[in-house]
């Protein structure tokens, strides 16, 4: 599009909720769970059903926002932003004999470096502000010099302030406890959603007259499993136990998310200004479609938080499941209203396409992953034709629980996607999956074998992404021992980031 002046830039509100299940909104197929706002924005844009987040797992899909590359590129491929030790190189992680094959270690900061998408805005002159989770890393007080949180990487505002925070340990509900730098008072039993999107709706409020670009980085719907009781006694009353979406807690916890939004859209409404501000929802990976762990209030801990049909698997896989996701983009007069789009779409994208939508370039200098989706937005075709996730983690014991939760990459093309998980097979050999998404959704019959030409030509395009992105590949772990003992926190990591 043409680039524009300044003072005629829309605005940019960008939410992005937190484990998120690609059927978890009414609009996505759900009929338990209770999204009336967010299916409102649906019909104000465009809908799209084949959007990935850039990894399985949370920073890594954050850091491709922000950046615009891959995470396997950045170096940032597991969630341990949270993390107080500095990590800033890529290399092979410990060895471990629990793992049948070396994983990655990853990076555990946001490297200054880069021009994040938020420096990009700030740059043009917009004001920026960042609302919930960030886990793109800390500051230390011991390394004054070494600056990592929303407001040292373009953010003028970010509240609450959480930036080691990879969930709202203690829960939702106020007194938070995972709110300590400053601590903020709350109502007691007030949602932390609600309050962030009072906060967002200030700052729309405050900065109406000149463009901003809001973050609204939901802690929703992480664990802790925490939720308000009146919103979960009124799903008990709804559950069927033949649907696959009956854990009354956890649609609770979409509900309040899904107020949270409704917040923000009354604001954008209320200013005035909703025809020219560009919304973008969606979430940084798939559902946790496995059984809660340590529910308050306690009970449904034994009944998977949701469901990510007709995907396999979810949050933590490679299976479609887990990067899988909702996606919607609101561009007044621009996009058709309630129109659906099967394009190609991934996380990578959305810091080159947010700014050709703004009428802006990027800096010369930047190198993107990502592509320009405009047009396929405005309902054309998708200017991307292949979709990679690298992602060296996991092993065979957590992929007990959570199917594709191991070392592997993945590559989509058309119909086609080839997994190559790293070291899978008894000889130590990487294990190829190929399926065919459209007849066979739910990757349950695995093709490689009755298709070594395309297995070849996919798998050659896997290893000229590893090259490209210079990641960090699993390598075989001579040590590795079935039945040893995990790694410590490797199963409570799996469940809490």
């Amino acid at each position: 599009g043409p680039l524009l002046a300044a003072a005629d830039r829309p605005h940019v509100i960008l939410i992005l909720a937190d484990d998120l299940g690609w059927r978890d909104l009414r609009c996505y197929g759900s009929t338990f769970h209770e999204t009336p706002n967010l299916d409102r924005l649906a019909a104000r844009g465009v809908r799209f059903t084949q959007a990935y987040a850039a990894s399985p797992l949370c920073s890594p899909t954050r850091a491709s926002i922000q950046t615009g590359q891959y995470p396997a590129r950045i170096g940032i491929t597991a969630p341990v932003c949270h993390l107080p030790q500095v990590q800033l190189e890529k290399r092979l992680g410990r060895k471990n004999p629990n793992q049948r094959a070396f994983i990655a270690d990853s990076l555990t900061r946001l490297k200054t470096e880069y021009f994040t998408l938020a420096e990009a805005f700030r740059e043009a002159g917009y004001r920026t502000a960042h609302f919930g989770k960030w886990h793109l890393g800390q500051n230390r007080p011991d390394h004054p010099e070494d600056r990592y949180e929303p407001k040292d990487q373009g953010f003028d505002v970010d509240f609450p302030h959480t930036p080691s925070a990879a969930g709202p340990g203690g829960g939702y509900l106020a007194p938070w406890k995972f709110i300590r730098d400053p601590a903020i008072t709350g109502q007691p039993g007030e949602h932390i959603e609600d309050r962030m999107a009072d906060e967002a709706g200030r700052f729309i409020r405050e900065n109406q007259a000149r463009p901003f670009y809001l973050n609204y980085w939901a802690y929703s719907v992480h664990s802790p499993w925490n939720a308000r009781r009146d919103y979960i006694s009124a799903f008990e009353a709804k559950v069927d136990p033949a649907n696959l979406h009956r854990n009354p807690l956890y649609a609770a916890m979409v509900k309040s998310l899904d107020d949270a939004i409704g917040r923000i859209l009354a604001a954008v409404d209320a200013a005035g200004i909703a025809d020219r501000t560009i919304i973008v929802f969606t979430s940084d990976n798939g559902g946790w479609a496995y059984k809660p762990r340590g529910t308050d209030p306690e009970g449904y801990a034994d009944v998977p938080a949701t469901s990510n049909h007709p995907w396999r698997s979810g949050k933590a896989s490679l299976y479609e499941g887990g990067t899988r996701e909702p996606l919607i983009i609101a561009w007044p007069g621009r996009v058709k209203p309630g129109t659906t789009s099967d394009a190609l779409i991934q996380s990578t994208d959305f810091y080159p396409t947010l700014l050709a939508m703004c009428g802006m370039a990027p800096r010369r200098d930047l190198k993107f992953d990502g592509h320009n989706q405009v047009p396929a937005i405005l309902g054309e075709r998708s200017v991307r034709d292949l979709v990679f996730c690298h992602f060296p983690h996991g092993s065979p014991a957590q992929a007990v629980e959570i199917p594709g939760f191991l070392p592997g990459t993945y590559v989509r093309r058309g119909d086609w996607k080839l997994i190559r998980f790293y070291c899978a097979n008894e000889d130590w050999s990487d294990r190829l999956e190929l399926y065919n998404l459209r007849e066979d959704p739910g990757e349950t019959r695995n093709l490689a074998a009755q298709q070594p030409a395309l297995t070849r030509e996919l798998n050659e395009r896997i290893v000229g992404f590893l090259r490209d992105t210079d990641a960090v590949v699993p390598m075989k772990n001579p040590d590795y021992r079935p039945g040893a003992a995990p790694a410590p926190g490797a199963k409570k990591k799996a469940q809490t980031k």
